[in-house]
């Protein structure tokens, strides 16, 4: 049962996570695009906001490209550096701890801003709360791998993480290589497929939208200068250029010109009674 449970979250799960990941941002893109945002609630304490917001965002982004080069990379790479797997492994703890303790400051003055300030937590949705949490749970565990790491600077561990998340990727998984890594590795691993798979909600991507949508709008609502521009009497027009269609007003004298004989004699006759 043990056995079955380790190959359905390390071999299946990892899938289902990232197929869920790229098909439900991009349905998510294609129908709710400007539903793809938190509430915005920059202008109470707004300093917390700013500070917080920095060292989350710049410990994330460390985060993130260092287990992108660190887990991708092959180790025949490294070998043929001359890199050793230790030296590696201390790199991994030195930068990803500083990375990390920058995320979890921000992401801790984050939190005490949306839950203990009555006016942001009135203004917060359930699933803004859930994200932070979520997240401070998955950095949490992640933090807690680093004493463990310390135990094994010979960077075996690595190696072994390296070789799983690479089988991941070329579709050769092979859930057996972490089978005896410390319990807390795995739950940071299974709560990070987790996360990937609920990305498509409001807290992801947030920025990457917003701009699409402002680039979207701007293709629809102005037209390049060399664009074919329709004729005068055209009412309508392509739905991706919005060009000022202006219909000019026909004059006096050719409405007059249209009628019939009778009428206009009628309506100089009107025009000249109306004289004083």
């Amino acid at each position: 049962m043990g056995s079955f449970v380790h190959q359905a979250l390390f071999g299946i799960y990892p899938y289902i996570a990232l197929t869920t990941f790229l098909i439900g941002s991009l349905v998510r893109f294609e129908t709710d695009q400007y539903g793809w945002r938190s509430k915005s609630s920059q202008l109470l304490r707004r300093r917390q906001l700013i500070a917080g917001s920095v060292l989350f965002h710049v410990g994330i982004l460390g985060i993130l490209v260092g287990h992108a080069v660190g887990l991708l990379t092959p180790v025949a790479l490294f070998e043929f550096l001359g890199i050793s797997h230790g030296f590696k492994q201390l790199m991994a703890i030195v930068v990803g701890g500083l990375f990390g303790t920058s995320c979890f400051v921000g992401l801790v003055m984050l939190l005490h801003r949306r839950l203990f300030d009555s006016r942001i937590r009135r203004s917060s949705s359930v699933s803004d709360i859930a994200v932070l949490l979520i997240l401070f749970a998955q950095l949490s565990l992640g933090m807690l791998t680093i004493p463990l790491s310390l135990g094994h600077l010979d960077g075996t561990m690595m190696v072994k993480f390296m070789n799983y998340v690479q089988g991941i990727v070329t579709f050769r998984p092979e859930p057996s290589l972490i089978a005896g890594v410390p319990l807390v590795f795995k739950l940071h691993m299974v709560l990070g497929f987790t996360i990937s798979s609920s990305s498509p909600s409001p807290a992801w991507c947030t920025s990457g939208v917003r701009r699409s949508a402002i680039s979207s709008e701007t293709t629809r609502w102005f037209a390049p200068r060399d664009a074919p521009r329709p004729s005068p009497r055209t009412r309508t027009c392509s739905p991706m250029s919005r060009v000022a269609v202006s219909v000019p007003n026909t004059s006096r004298a050719q409405a007059e010109r249209k009628q019939p004989s009778d009428q206009r004699q009628r309506s100089k006759d009107r025009g000249s009674r109306d004289r004083p």
